[in-house]
């Protein structure tokens, strides 16, 4: 804050300046002021005192009342919200309870006023990815994303194998298992329930994964090619071609019950991946689809399920427009999944795939 003695001598060194033929714009840049700054000090004949500082700011008309403030708080407080970032707890809202309390935006703002808001569990802060390649996914059984990771075992050194297969366009886990070691005989296993379970028999599909040993063995390449379909292959020591199932298994191995200490045997392997798979196919609200499950996206549910949300939105935004500063949240379906979109000259049409 500038004291009025200091503002009094700068006002003085600008007339001096302005006296000897100096412009208004150089002689206040020079003192490191605006020529508004200026203006405002020497209003009505005089310096005048500067009371910015000491103002009462009015409260803005959009703001948050105190009980719409405290109702965020609660809903981010209940046990089943806990351990869920704002983003998630809005769409359940939305879609459990027909409630809508306020934005993401608001919900953070909230939590950061009151210090709550902090990075919570394992995870790393999450770095940019690049996007996956090659193909294009307009509907769910087009392309699909597979890869393997290792689950602790009982002890140090001892691994269980787990196989999952995602779709890209639903990211529905449509195919998994874990298995004591791995093979290309398991990986063809897997695929094998994964199409018999979707009724894919003589379907063109795109199946992705990474230069692994276990997806490129000969025996596994003739059953593709017997189940009609056409396999695709990471670039060489780069991971991000497979992005998909790399985001898979961060989820997977990120959950709140994840046995960090491993695995007491392959069958309690079993039985956690299989508790896992259902409630992110059933339960995990996606953000890469607009925050519906895999299974409604997989089903073709979302369009409703979204545009009911948005006529939620519009509801709110009639009720307090003033909190609105453009059009309501987008809730338009995603209609093109992309793997590798930055090689659309290569891109192979789908149903011209064998």
């Amino acid at each position: 804050m500038v004291s009025a003695s200091d503002r009094r001598r700068a006002v003085e060194l600008i007339e001096q300046a302005q006296q000897v033929g100096a412009r208004l714009a150089p002689a206040c840049e020079v003192l490191g002021l605006s020529v508004r700054t200026v203006q405002r000090w020497t209003c009505e004949g005089g310096v005048r005192e500067d009371q910015r500082p000491t103002v009462v700011r009015p409260k803005p008309a959009n703001a948050l009342s105190p009980e719409e403030e405290q109702a965020i708080l609660e809903a981010c407080h209940r046990p089943e919200f806990a351990p869920l970032p704002p983003e998630q707890i809005v769409v359940r809202l939305l879609d459990e309870e027909q409630c809508y309390l306020g934005s993401v935006s608001s919900f953070y703002r909230v939590l950061r006023r009151h210090g709550e808001l902090t990075h919570r569990g394992r995870a790393k802060a999450p770095r940019r990815a690049l996007r996956p390649t090659t193909y294009q996914s307009t509907g769910p059984n087009q392309v699909w994303s597979w890869d393997c990771t290792w689950l602790p075992g009982p002890v140090k050194g001892l691994f269980f194998y787990l196989v999952m297969i995602v779709d890209i366009y639903s990211r529905k886990v449509v195919g998994w298992e874990v298995f004591h070691s791995e093979s290309a005989h398991h990986a063809r296993l897997v695929i094998e329930r994964a199409v018999l379970a979707e009724r894919l028999i003589d379907q063109p599909l795109v199946l992705h994964a990474d230069n692994g040993s276990a997806f490129k063995g000969a025996a596994l390449l003739e059953k593709l090619h017997e189940l009609n379909i056409t396999p695709s292959y990471s670039r060489p020591r780069v991971s991000n071609d497979n992005a998909y199932s790399e985001a898979l298994f961060r989820t997977c191995k990120y959950v709140p019950d994840y046995p960090v200490d491993g695995f007491a045997s392959l069958e309690d392997a079993q039985r956690w991946v299989h508790r896992f798979v259902g409630g992110y196919n059933t339960e995990h609200r996606h953000s890469a689809i607009r925050f519906v499950t895999p299974e409604q996206r997989h089903r073709g549910e979302d369009p409703q399920i979204l545009a009911q949300r948005h006529a939620l939105n519009q509801v709110a935004r009639d009720q307090h427009p003033e909190r609105w500063s453009g059009p309501t949240r987008n809730w338009t379906p995603i209609t093109v999944v992309s793997l590798n979109p930055e090689r659309d000259l290569e891109h192979t049409p789908l149903d011209h795939a064998v």
